[in-house]
């Protein structure tokens, strides 16, 4: 069995992505199971190839396993650009919009997201869904003193959902920019017009739709890496 045979499919995906990424880029790290196997795959072509990349982080984690990689990380206030940003998604919709947040970096990772030049999601196929919010809530992120009056506008339009714990169940969870977390479910309502409304609420700091950020979605199966460009 050869090595590429031996792959999983996030192993798969995350190493055909790192296969296109060039000598001298800036490239931006997401958080997560996959993105942590395309950091390996990018560190690997870093040693072998001497790519000379630089790399900026969405999380401190994806920080933290990129220097242990041997990844040069720069820190986001050093950069006024990105060639590419390489992420995963928890749900993926035909029209490639996104939902993510389910860490606790949406800030920072819609950020990096919007300015690159190339956003790559990789995803395998359990992430595809036909609507957004089909197998998780929307994470909405607010201003700590918000989270109340937040939460009634959007039980106003016909959401459904409550503050996120921490993983203890004792405390709330804190996002890295420092925001709550408003876990939130709606029906009857496309994500285009959902975040229309999100994005007319004061009060909320970010939430998890990426709606056409995305340049391509590369599927990881148990044979083949499947293209889905915008």
């Amino acid at each position: 069995m050869t090595a590429e045979n031996a792959m999983n499919p996030k192993q798969r995906v995350a190493v055909h992505v790192a296969n296109l990424v060039e000598a001298n880029m800036v490239v931006g790290l997401g958080t997560g199971s996959t993105a942590n196997l395309f950091i390996e795959a990018l560190a690997k072509r870093q040693r072998t190839e001497k790519l000379n990349i630089t790399t900026v982080s969405s999380s401190v984690i994806s920080a933290v396993k990129a220097k242990q990689a041997g990844l040069p990380v720069v820190s986001i206030d050093s950069l006024d650009g990105l060639d590419m940003y390489v992420d995963g998604a928890d749900e993926v919709t035909p029209d490639l919009t996104l939902l993510k947040g389910r860490g606790q970096d949406l800030v920072r990772e819609k950020l990096l997201a919007s300015a690159a030049d190339q956003f790559y999601v990789l995803v395998d196929e359990s992430k595809l869904v036909d609507h957004i919010g089909q197998k998780f809530p929307i994470p909405i992120e607010v201003m700590p003193e918000a989270w109340k009056l937040v939460l009634a506008q959007l039980k106003q339009r016909g959401g459904t959902g409550e503050l996120r714990l921490n993983s203890g169940k004792d405390n709330v969870a804190v996002t890295a920019h420092g925001s709550l977390v408003l876990d939130m479910e709606f029906n009857h309502i496309d994500s285009l017009e959902l975040t229309m409304v999100l994005e007319t609420i004061p009060g909320i700091v970010e939430h998890g739709i990426f709606s056409e950020l995305a340049t391509a979605v590369f599927i990881g199966g148990e044979q083949e890496v499947e293209e889905h460009w915008r």
